[in-house]
């Protein structure tokens, strides 16, 4: 949260300078408050985990957030009860056709990666919900493929296939330290990472207007921010829990799939020792940070985010 300070002491332009949440006088004054309305695109197959891991991480914000669970339309899921799905999720087109606007928008990631996006059967419908964004959303975070997907749509970057599946806790440097998205982020920091493709560095700085916030030099580009689709991607998953990562392995394990032990990990990298969450306080420092930038920015009547 910001704190507010008068505008000519002289800790308002140090703090601003150093990136702290800073709020003139003026501002506050004039500052209408009401709940921030968010909506979860939830695009993974397990449905209840998901919302727990965003939900957890938007909860932590002191502002009251209202959390909508939005589902593509046509597409149905195996691994969620259909009662939960009628009771807590809105078809896109519902929500589309009711004319909803939205503070904060998530769009997760799925597990279709090997696809090219033209053959996910609802692609067609998510760039719609693409375009759609830019009038009804203040700001959007695409996670994972949903964030390739994103940056594919707006800006034709493609994402790469690789021979093996990038997978554990990867270093990430922090290389906007100025960013308000990376107030209080240290210069480096742990990111989960398990994924089967690629965003290639070059490719990214080629597109105008995108910001590479963090990256990594052996698993890439995690963090990036598209200013004038006020948007973030990120590659891979800060979101998850301890314990998100093993599920994933002991999976692969038991089906006989050729995975490797998820670096940096288990203690040890020894599977059989419990794992250790080292990206939890990021995560929330993260989340917090885009939550904050999006109350400090979006109009209090709703109806006039887009325009």
């Amino acid at each position: 949260m910001p704190i507010k300070l008068p505008e000519n002491l002289p800790a308002f332009d140090v703090l601003t300078r150093e990136g702290v949440m800073v709020m003139s006088e003026e501002r506050a004054a004039r500052q209408d408050i009401r709940p921030l309305r968010f909506g979860l695109l939830n695009l993974m197959p397990k449905k209840i985990q998901t919302e727990n891991q965003f939900a957890r991480l938007l909860g932590a914000t002191p502002l009251q957030i209202e959390l909508s669970l939005i589902r593509m339309t046509e597409h149905q899921t195996k691994n969620t009860a259909a009662e939960h799905m009628e009771e807590f999720y809105r078809p896109f087109a519902e929500v589309a056709d009711a004319g909803d606007k939205f503070d904060g928008l998530i769009i997760t990631g799925a597990p279709i990666e090997h696809l090219p996006f033209e053959e996910v059967t609802y692609w067609d419908e998510l760039k719609l919900v693409f375009d759609w964004t830019q009038s009804h959303v203040q700001s959007t975070f695409g996670v994972c493929w949903g964030g390739m997907a994103m940056i594919y749509h707006f800006h034709g970057v493609q994402k790469h296939l690789l021979d093996h599946k990038v997978f554990g806790c990867y270093r990430h440097i922090n290389n906007a330290p100025q960013s308000p998205y990376l107030r209080g982020f240290s210069d480096d920091c742990v990111v989960p990472v398990s994924r089967w493709t690629e965003m290639r560095r070059d490719e990214i700085m080629a597109a105008p207007g995108l910001n590479i916030l963090i990256d990594d030099p052996e698993s890439g580009p995690s963090l990036v921010e598209d200013a004038a689709h006020r948007a973030l991607y990120i590659f891979d998953h800060i979101e998850y829990d301890k314990g998100t990562l093993k599920e994933e392995y002991d999976r692969d394990i038991a089906a006989g799939t050729p995975i490797n032990v998820p670096r940096n990990y288990y203690p040890k990298d020894d599977p059989t020792l419990p794992p250790q969450n080292r990206w939890r306080s990021h995560a929330h420092l993260l989340y917090g940070n885009w939550i904050n930038e999006i109350y400090q920015s979006t109009p209090y009547d709703l109806n006039d985010i887009g325009r």
